[in-house]
């Protein structure tokens, strides 16, 4: 979706103590940013940032870095979110994530309602194209997980398959989320949306190697 650019954004996001200026410089050493060593959730595609802002409220026990390459969206996410310790945007690229961290640096992908891309000469780009799961598994390393929502069910239907010919092991496959017995649903922005105009969401997890149990969502 095409976003109208604001005049405000760019100072937004070089001022937002949130945003991270020169991500790049922080591979490796993200565990110093935010000065303790607990896991690191990363969601590509953050939009607005509720959802991330959310989590960060309810588990502050995890840190939580949202990627939004789209930079008025990010600087709305920025303005928007609570300053958090556990918390921080980064404006960027799905594509660079080899860029942002070292290997097992992050251990799990959050890909919410991402572009679908839904002609046939586009599906290389979709965030859940083999080729990205190969990606997204060799930085996570052993343990990876991804935890996907969409409403769309051709990107799901295809992230299905690609999944298991990457051979990845799936779990709490929801073809209607908002009408299971799944507990503990964070929304986006999206979600939210779409769930009042009555369209079913769709949602999995998917783990590489060993398993990682896990309550936050």
């Amino acid at each position: 979706m095409r976003v109208r650019k604001k005049p405000w954004a760019e100072q937004e996001l070089q001022n937002n103590p949130l945003v991270i200026q020169n991500a790049a410089e922080k591979k490796g050493k993200w565990a110093a940013y935010f000065g303790n060593e607990n896991p690191i959730y990363v969601e590509i595609g953050c939009g607005k940032g509720g959802f991330l802002t959310k989590n960060a409220e309810a588990f502050p026990e995890v840190n939580f870095i949202g990627i939004e390459r789209q930079q008025t969206v990010l600087a709305v996410a920025a303005r928007r979110a609570e300053e958090l310790p556990n918390l921080a945007f980064v404006w960027d690229n799905a594509k660079n994530l080899s860029e942002l961290f070292e290997v097992g640096e992050f251990r799990r992908l959050y890909l919410n309602f991402s572009d679908p891309w839904p002609k046939k000469r586009t599906y290389k780009r979709r965030l859940t194209y083999r080729e990205f799961l190969q990606e997204y598994r060799h930085i996570m390393g052993d343990g990876a997980e991804v935890f996907f929502k969409t409403d769309n069910r051709g990107l799901f239907e295809f992230s299905l398959n690609e999944f298991c010919a990457d051979d990845w092991k799936l779990s709490n496959i929801s073809l209607d989320l908002h009408h299971s017995d799944f507990v503990g649903n964070i929304m986006t922005e999206y979600e939210e949306k779409f769930s009042a105009d009555g369209a079913p969401i769709y949602r999995l997890e998917a783990r590489y190697g060993k398993r990682i149990e896990s309550d936050t969502l």
